[in-house]
């Protein structure tokens, strides 16, 4: 609260300073403006006046527009000689009197001066030439105090000042009070805050009211239920990996025992036996490659790494790579690239290789025995289409938005037997997503899925 009564004094001293500021100039100039009216009434009338010997008519035309005005009036001619003077006392008549705004004057220019003599009030003072067709035959000066202006500006001040003062006071006391208000839910939110620290992610804050407070603890409660579905996300990755990693292992630990405990074994059983062993190496080399690949995305260190690619090749290289699992589990895998003309690429090849076969073969794994599995291309505006299409179980509407979570899983049943981790999907979309592309599913009912990679379609300039 004191930041907000300090801000709101600096604010109240800087707006009356730009008042004050402004009102003065405004002043200042509207008292010029006059002083240049009669100024240019004067020197309109002079012309055929403009000589010694006619300073009768001179005094007569200048007394005339200045009468009661309190503003001192000076003709001179090109010679700076002085022609008339409504200052008597001054006795210049005659005389040489010389200032910078009457030089410029008989240049041909108005002007006008602002000064203030030490312990003297501020003087205003206007020059303009005496034009007798296009020749200068001299200039009129005018000058007066602005005493009454500054005294304005000097009540104004005062007042202002008094009104700035009150609402200082007034604030002070609302800041008081609100301090007092505001006091207890902050005390409330600092202290779900130090359990969200320890860990406790289950607390929430009374949310009262549609104030900042109320949607700062609302922000917070939020955070506390990602935060909750973090560390449950978290707790089921440790679970799944250490399933997915238990069961290899065991393998190893079987076909290791039962060598070391079979006394001469039969040099072809030892060659089976270390096949199944790579096997397991394989699927354990397997884990902990995706594993490194979430890290590196959640680093967000990796850049696609773009080369020119044949992308029908690349499609057909999948397929080809993905039809003897599909022929495995009974499933025919279709393919359609025939999309006319298409220029190489510019791809980071094993990320949407990578990408590209997740989504295949998860449309494999969850096709039923007898099922089919289709890939094909498309070239859009700008970018080319991958879809895969399967006429597996579907994807429910309410799943649609979660089934691209890193740890997802649709059925963790399934997706235990077929050795899924959940990272897939999260890998394709993050590769993709990098490439400035995005992947769209659909799925009507409860049969058959379309997932649809858009990438931007770039060809290799060679």
């Amino acid at each position: 609260m004191a930041t907000y009564f300090a801000v709101i004094m600096i604010t109240l001293i800087l707006m009356s300073i730009y008042i004050l500021g402004v009102l003065s100039e405004s002043l200042y100039e509207s008292e010029q403006v006059k002083l240049f009216a009669k100024a240019n009434i004067i020197s309109e009338t002079l012309p055929s006046y403009m000589d010694v010997g006619k300073m009768g008519e001179v005094e007569g035309t200048v007394a005339q527009t200045l009468a009661g005005t309190g503003i001192r009036g000076v003709v001179v001619n090109t010679a700076y000689t002085v022609l008339f003077d409504t200052n008597k006392e001054a006795d210049l008549l005659g005389k040489v009197f010389m200032r910078d705004i009457i030089q410029t004057a008989l240049e041909g220019a108005q002007a006008h001066s602002l000064s203030k003599p030490e312990d003297e009030e501020h003087l205003m003072s206007v020059a303009v030439p005496v034009k007798n067709g296009d020749q200068v035959a001299g200039a009129v000066y005018l000058i007066e105090s602005v005493a009454d202006i500054d005294r304005t500006v000097g009540h104004i001040k005062i007042n202002l000042y008094l009104f700035s003062a009150l609402i200082s006071v007034l604030v002070g006391i609302l800041s008081l009070g609100m301090s007092c208000v505001v006091t207890s839910p902050v005390d409330e939110v600092i202290a779900v805050a130090k359990e969200i620290s320890k860990g406790n992610f289950e607390k929430r804050i009374p949310v009262k009211g549609h104030n900042e407070l109320a949607q700062m603890a609302q922000t917070l409660n939020f955070m506390c239920s990602e935060l909750e579905s973090l560390e449950e996300n978290r707790k089921k990755f440790v679970s799944d990996v250490s399933h997915e990693l238990k069961t290899p292992l065991a393998t190893i630990k079987l076909i290791s025992d039962s060598i070391v405990s079979t006394p001469d074994p039969d040099p072809a059983m030892i060659q089976e036996f270390l096949g199944d062993l790579s096997e397991e190496v394989d699927r354990l080399t397997r884990i902990v490659e995706r594993l490194l690949t979430l890290t590196k995305l959640d680093a967000k260190k990796e850049e696609p790494v773009l080369t020119p690619v044949d992308f029908v090749v690349m499609l057909n290289a999948i397929s080809r790579k993905l039809t003897p699992n599909a022929e495995a589990r009974g499933i025919v895998l279709y393919t359609d690239f025939s999309v006319g003309t298409l220029e190489p690429i510019m791809l980071d090849y094993d990320k949407i290789w990578e990408a590209v076969y997740n989504i295949t073969d998860n449309a494999i794994k969850y096709s039923p025995e007898g099922g089919f599995v289709k890939m094909s291309l498309e070239k859009g505006d700008g970018e080319v289409i991958v879809r895969v299409e399967d006429n597996g179980p579907g994807i429910p509407e309410a799943e649609k938005e979660h089934i691209f979570e890193r740890f997802y899983r649709l059925d963790d049943s399934r997706a235990r037997d077929t050795g899924g981790t959940g990272l897939g999907l999260a890998i394709a979309k993050e590769a993709v997503t990098m490439h400035g592309g995005k992947i769209e599913v659909s799925s009507e009912g409860e049969v058959g899925s379309i997932f649809s990679i858009h990438l931007p379609y770039k060809p290799h300039e060679q």
